[in-house]
């Protein structure tokens, strides 16, 4: 279980919340390599007022995240929050009226604080047959009901290219993580307005 707590700068007046698994929490790598960390770094070069409060979790599903989401909203009280889950739900095979369910959830209790939301979408390996599909098209499906930001799918730059992933295939290298904040970036940038 890795928990990430970034803020730059210090005395940053605004707070993006990122809520994932491994694949935003730096499994596998430094954390200060993660994309999140980078997140960081670049809001604090442009000198824009925020910090970054990384609490993904290796392992997460969308309804840990929504378990945990309510304590991080009252601690945190972020203008932004990035919600970067389903994954595992995906990997596990887990109901997607479920995951659905959960995302929706969490999308309404971080509008209920004030907060901005991104959804960061993903996408599972063909063999797993129809369920990929229904699975990436829910993330769609849930952005349109929502009416919310949504990056369809936060690999997209490096899905296709096998350097990028360390040996289980699954997690990002540290190389990976620049090209997926440069991805994520532009559906994010509006939110900061």
């Amino acid at each position: 279980m890795t928990l990430l707590f970034c803020s730059l700068p210090a005395t940053a007046a605004k707070t993006i919340l990122v809520i994932g698994d491994s694949l935003s929490a730096g499994y596998g790598i430094q954390i200060n390599q993660s994309w999140p960390a980078l997140l960081a770094k670049q809001l604090a070069a442009k000198r824009l007022d925020y910090s970054v409060a990384n609490l993904s979790i290796s392992g997460e599903t969308t309804a840990g995240g929504r378990a945990r989401l309510d304590p991080a909203l009252l601690e945190h009280q972020p203008a932004v929050v990035i919600i970067a889950l389903g994954a595992n739900d995906g990997l596990r095979g887990l109901p997607l009226t479920q995951m659905r369910d959960n995302l929706n959830a969490m999308i309404s209790a971080a509008r209920a604080s004030g907060a901005r939301v991104l959804l960061a979408g993903i996408r599972l390996p063909p063999n797993y047959g129809p369920y990929a599909n229904d699975f990436h098209a829910s993330y769609a499906q849930i952005a349109r009901q929502q009416k919310t930001a949504l990056l369809d799918f936060l690999l997209e730059p490096i899905a296709a290219k096998p350097r990028y992933f360390q040996a289980d295939n699954l997690h990002p290298t540290a190389e990976a993580q620049p090209l997926i904040l440069d991805h994520l970036w532009p559906t994010l940038l509006p939110l900061l307005k």
